[in-house]
């Protein structure tokens, strides 16, 4: 009874080696049995099994996971400073987000002067503009602390309200290419699923850390978190595009037409509406503050 009782806790506990090596395995043998394999083959019951498996063990981990993190957050100091420096926090994000902007934009653009198209013209354009704020608030944050230079920083936040309006014409262009066009992306359906996964997840991030952030009263910071919120509307655009190709054929071109017409209009309006909204409240808080719009 002991030793069964002490198998059985060896199989619910494995060593987190044995965990770790196993996670990687479990995910590569149910995808490959997803897209190539019938379910009724031994390999693919077999991956079911493993990936089953493998997600209990994690699952009765996550208690002790959760207890290890904690620990590490208190006694790691690189941790600690990366928790406590927003800051520090704010400028990986801006120049992060701006290099894979960057990249991204010179991919497309290169895509663009290969075909002679204006879809990959007008996506580079878009990655250039929020290569362009971020970098523009980077800068910023870099030299000065929160409301160090409160005035530059709403001279900053309704430069990017400016950019958003001038942006929403490459957006437009996108918009109109993927109705008019008809002009999509197919994909394989477990990739599909993956890239709603991942767009759905920033965009809930996105609208956390703009809650989250406006406990600091940072213009700039609340520009950066706006970008993130705007960039991820138009990556649920993009999602809505591929899904409906991928699961949607039954339903024909005019629907797919009307959906994204219509989440496009949204998408559009609501950038307007949040670049209006970031001028006329920068201008109102300068106005308050004693400078002189003119000047600004």
């Amino acid at each position: 009874m002991d030793r069964l009782k002490k198998i059985g806790k060896s199989l619910l506990f494995p060593h987190i080696v044995i965990m770790i090596i196993l996670l990687p395995i479990a995910i590569a043998l149910l995808v490959y049995s997803m897209m190539f394999l019938s379910s009724e083959t031994p390999i693919a019951i077999a991956s079911y099994a493993l990936s089953a498996y493998t997600l209990v063990i994690w699952c009765v981990r996550i208690p002790q996971l959760i207890t290890a993190i904690k620990t590490l957050k208190k006694e790691n100091k690189y941790i600690k400073n990366w928790v406590g420096d927003v800051r520090l926090r704010m400028n990986v994000s801006l120049y992060g987000s701006f290099i894979w902007n960057v990249a991204y934009a010179v991919f497309q653009l290169c895509l663009g002067l290969y075909h002679s198209s204006f879809w990959y013209y007008s996506m580079a354009a878009y990655y250039i503009f929020l290569a362009a704020m971020r970098f523009h608030l980077s800068r910023h944050t870099r030299k000065y602390e929160t409301g160090e230079k409160l005035r530059e920083e709403f001279v900053r936040y309704r430069n990017c309200g400016i950019v958003f309006l001038v942006m929403n014409l490459a957006l437009s262009l996108l918009i109109f290419f993927m109705v008019y066009w008809n002009r999509t992306v197919i994909h394989h359906e477990i990739t599909t699923i993956a890239m709603a996964t991942y767009t759905f997840t920033t965009f809930i991030l996105a609208i956390i850390n703009l809650v989250k952030y406006r406990k600091y009263n940072s213009p700039v910071y609340s520009a950066s978190k706006i970008i993130s919120l705007v960039a991820a509307c138009v990556s649920m655009l993009t999602l809505t595009s591929t899904m409906l190709t991928t699961f949607g054929e039954a339903d024909g071109i005019l629907f797919r037409k009307t959906m994204l017409g219509a989440l496009g209009s949204v998408i559009s309006l609501f950038t307007i509406t949040i670049a209006i909204y970031m001028i006329i409240r920068a201008n109102r808080s300068l106005k308050q503050l004693g400078f002189n719009i003119s000047e600004t």
